[in-house]
């Protein structure tokens, strides 16, 4: 008997589909990898199994990166397994290649990414069967295209299923969007690697479509931040008597009028009406009004406020952001453990705030369990707020939450029919914002009675203008549900009463000096926002109309483009701050100087939508959508390859601290600081005193560059780079070059140890603090350079011991080292990064007694099940 194969994009999507046939298929033998029935074997990914490479021949490693072989522009592109999936993949395989298996059926999410899921794992198939190279096999290929996970609507769609030919404009679309990634990606990275890497080393400078655009806004803002000029400026704040009461007001102008105009950063766009810009014309408002009667105009209205959406991924990161600082990493993590392991949440990675409109029974059951269930520790308290949306019947068709139109792969995330049992602590506050909002978005609006008052005091034959807000929550609805939580955010105030036709009488008045404010530093949440609404920042209505649903990457990538951005040193964490670094400045400065500006614009995302969008609609073909990429790819090799000048014109620093050499200005540009005399440029030459902005692929930030030539030493310093591509840590220091007469900037490893053995000078360790007794001869050790070495190992050495501040990336700080000395061994620490796999992992430093050394000691393994069981049984 033939069967269909089933493949899912997840396993708990194959068992949805799995319970949805059993009524009209019949019971479903349960394997491995697959359940089977008389028809059907239902299996499924765990998302990307295979990933797009180039040919080996176009596979140049890293170290070897040149123009000589840019651009890489292969014929074709091969398959590589992804090594964690591999287990999952080669059972596909098997099951794809079944005789019995006659028809494919795509059942991966309804999406462009869903369907090159599919498309690869089928071609990966095909590519390995040196015996025929039919399209798919030759098995009939169908789409199962489901945008309700329902029982009702996995049987509608089994129904209704598509046919391949209906398939391919989407098809072609996700391998173009897959391939123009990679071919920008490996161009743009190794041609700006090529660059940078002129002089010497191996400067990696990674570019991407979505990354370098991202990267792009928060180095414009940072522009915008240090540019900024502050600008003196008086509030005026009065207070008034009435017979009720005493109530605040701020001076205002009313004949204010913003320039629309007003260039950004300039004094014009920082005017406002409540502003004034000189000290004596605001004391003299104050003086004017201090103590003089006024009259009152109010008027009050009503106002709601609905509940805010549902969330998708990118709210829930950016809220979690906000509320209590985890990371968009961070955020997807927990979301994704509630999803899988406690099975709590749905499917996190969505865009969509909506829900299927056939959603409504299980919207009903869901909030039944809420206000049935005894959900433990703080989320009790939501069980009686989900009870009276039962009761009140506040669950109903209601298109701000259910509309298929809103649906896109995914829908929203909300709980799921299963209680939480055993979250930990960062896993319940996620699970209950979600649940609050699952709740809160049935309620009925919150209404205010929002009231503006203005006072008027009469001087002379002018009025000033005072202006107090107040707003007062009527009827709570939805926010009954959060409490606390948004009463504490809000800025409800409830104004004393003035009659009509009261005099006031101004009680005191304040003149608040203040300044001007540079635009606040992205957070992760602020940056979230950006990179979801980057539609906004283009001209083009074409482009912006194909990002509006789109934005800078997806709810599922955001996360790791942020996290990206870290690890390849282009911003940095600083509390909740995101800060660029001289890294991130340097890579716009190039791009914008070479004149391939498009690498850092959201305008290549929204055309790339806009004519993805058209072949989706069969209005544009595969092969001129390529040919386009590869054109543009070209451009940017060759803007690279030829560009001949000896620097990339940019805004550059001037250095505070002087020439070490002459005590003339030293100045930034593109690739060095150079002396540029006493008079700092001009007809006058500089001494010749130039030294490497980016030593070993690691560019200087301006604050280090300053110390190292105030001080003459720096470090140590992570983030350097062999020729080869390997990272290390080493100190800088200045040096006195006596055959040139001048001083030169050179690494120092630490090796004032071996220099003693050699007969170097001892050191002098008096007035530095020992960390404790060698443990090699028992003299004391002491930090000294980029090490923490013995005393006995300098001058005539009789030691060796020595052990680098710095161990695979990991900084081991002194109070870490005297653990060590004393215990044995210091904390566990987190960061080391393996030169070979380049990933993180965790260990103990250690002394070794019998290598006579430092090293590592990992983690005890916890006992595996099985092994457990086996224990069990023969006990």
């Amino acid at each position: 008997m033939s069967k269909a194969l089933v493949i899912a994009e997840k396993p708990s999507v194959a068992q949805d589909i799995v319970r949805a046939l059993t009524p009209v298929d019949g019971k479903f033998e349960k394997h491995d990898e697959y359940f089977e029935s008389d028809h059907y074997v239902v299996s499924s990914a765990v998302g990307h199994l295979v990933e797009i490479k180039a040919p080996e021949e176009y596979d140049v490693k890293r170290g070897k990166w040149s123009f000589a072989h840019l651009p890489v522009i292969p014929p074709h592109f091969d398959l590589n397994p992804i090594d964690k999936s591999k287990g999952r993949l080669n059972a596909l395989v098997k099951l794809i290649k079944r005789k019995d298996v006659t028809t494919l059926i795509n059942a991966c999410d309804a999406g462009r990414e869903g369907e090159l899921i599919f498309r690869l794992i089928a071609q990966y198939a095909q590519d390995s069967t040196a015996t025929t190279r039919a399209k798919g096999l030759g098995k009939e290929v169908k789409r199962l295209w489901l945008q309700s996970m329902t029982p009702a609507a996995i049987r509608d769609g089994f129904d209704q299923l598509r046919s391949d030919a209906q398939m391919q404009p989407l098809a072609s679309a996700a391998r173009c969007r897959s391939e123009a990634d990679w071919l920008v990606g490996i161009n743009g990275t190794r041609a700006m690697t090529a660059f940078n890497s002129r002089d010497g080393g191996f400067f990696l400078t990674t570019v991407g479509r979505v990354q370098t655009p991202t990267l792009s806004i928060v180095v414009e803002r940072e522009e915008k931040i240090r540019k900024h000029v502050f600008r003196d400026y008086w509030e005026i704040r009065g207070t008034f008597g009435a017979a009720a009461g005493s109530y605040d007001g701020k001076w205002f102008d009313p004949a204010f009028k913003k320039d629309k105009s007003a260039v950004d950063g300039s004094a014009e766009a920082e005017f406002k009406a409540d502003r004034v810009w000189s000290a004596a014309e605001a004391q003299a408002i104050a003086d004017a009004v201090r103590g003089k009667a006024g009259t009152v105009t109010e008027e009050a209205k009503p106002s709601s406020q609905s509940s805010p959406l549902l969330y998708d991924l990118t709210t829930l990161q950016r809220e979690a952001n906000s509320r209590f600082g985890f990371s968009a990493k961070t955020t997807l993590g927990l979301a994704q453990a509630l999803y899988e392991k406690h099975k709590v949440l749905t499917y996190p990675r969505t865009d969509s705030r909506a829900l299927p409109e056939d959603y409504l029974s299980v919207v009903q059951q869901t909030m039944g369990m809420i206000a049935d269930e005894d959900l433990p520790g703080p989320l009790k308290a939501l069980a009686q707020h989900a009870r009276k949306a039962i009761n009140d019947g506040y669950i109903k068709p209601n298109k701000r939450v259910f509309d298929n139109a809103k649906v896109s792969d995914h829908f929203a995330i909300i709980p799921t029919l299963q209680a939480p049992r055993s979250l930990t602590e960062a896993e319940a506050k996620l699970y209950d914002m979600v649940v609050k909002r699952f709740i809160a978005v049935f309620y009925p609006a919150a209404e205010f009675m929002v009231t503006t008052r203005i006072t008027k005091v009469p001087v002379g034959g002018a009025e000033h203008h005072f202006q107090t807000n107040g707003k007062v929550l009527v009827k709570p609805g939805w926010q009954a549900v959060y409490g606390k939580e948004v009463a504490e955010e809000g800025d409800d105030t409830t104004l004393v009463a003035v009659q009509p036709g009261e005099a006031v009488t101004n009680e005191d008045v304040l003149v608040n000096a203040l300044k001007t404010k540079p635009p606040a530093r992205y957070s992760e949440a602020t940056l979230l926002s950006a990179m979801e609404g980057a539609g906004k920042l283009i001209d083009d209505e074409e482009l912006k109309a194909a990002m509006q649903e789109k934005g800078l990457g997806t709810p599922a990538t955001r996360a790791a483009i942020i996290e990206g951005l870290i690890l390849e040193k282009y911003m940095y964490r600083e509390g909740r701050e995101l800060i660029p670094t001289a890294k991130a400045f340097q890579l716009m400065t190039l791009l914008r100087g070479l004149g391939v500006e498009e690498l850092t614009k959201p305008e290549l995302t929204g055309n790339w939508e806009y004519q993805l969008a058209e072949m989706e609609k069969g209005r544009l073909s595969r092969e001129a959508f390529m040919a386009e990429i590869a054109a543009m790819t070209q451009r940017v090799v060759q803007k690279a390859k030829e560009y001949d000048r000896d620097t990339i014109p940019g805004d550059y620093a001037t250095l505070k601290t002087p020439c070490p050499n002459c005590g003339g200005v030293v100045k930034e540009n593109y690739r060095r600081f150079t002396c540029t005399g006493k008079q700092g440029g001009g007809d006058e030459a500089g001494c010749g005193f130039s030294m490497t902005k980016i030593p070993a692929g690691r560019s200087f930030e301006l604050a280090e560059v300053e110390e190292l030539l105030q001080h003459h030493r720096i470090g140590p310093l992570e983030g350097f780079r062999s020729k080869a591509g390997w990272p290390f840590t080493a100190e800088l220091r200045m040096v006195r070059d006596e055959e040139t007469a001048n001083w030169k900037m050179e690494f120092d490893f630490g090796d004032d140890a071996k220099k003693g053995e050699e007969g170097g000078e001892e050191v002098d360790f008096s007035g530095h603090t020992s960390l404790g007794a060698c443990p090699k001869c028992g003299g004391h050790v002491y930090e000294h350079g980029s090490n923490y070495v013995c005393e006995r190992t300098t001058g005539t050495a009789t030691c060796d011991f020595k052990s680098g501040k710095i161990i695979l990336q990991q900084p081991v700080p002194p109070e870490q080292m005297g653990k060590l000395l004393h215990t044995g061994k210091t904390d566990l620490l987190e960061n080391f990064v393996s030169n070979k796999t380049r990933r993180k992992f965790k260990a103990f430093l250690s002394w070794d007694a019998k290598a006579g050394k430092v090293g590592f000691e990992f983690e005890p393994r916890a006992p595996r099940v099985a092994a457990k069981k086996v224990a069990k049984k023969a006990a």
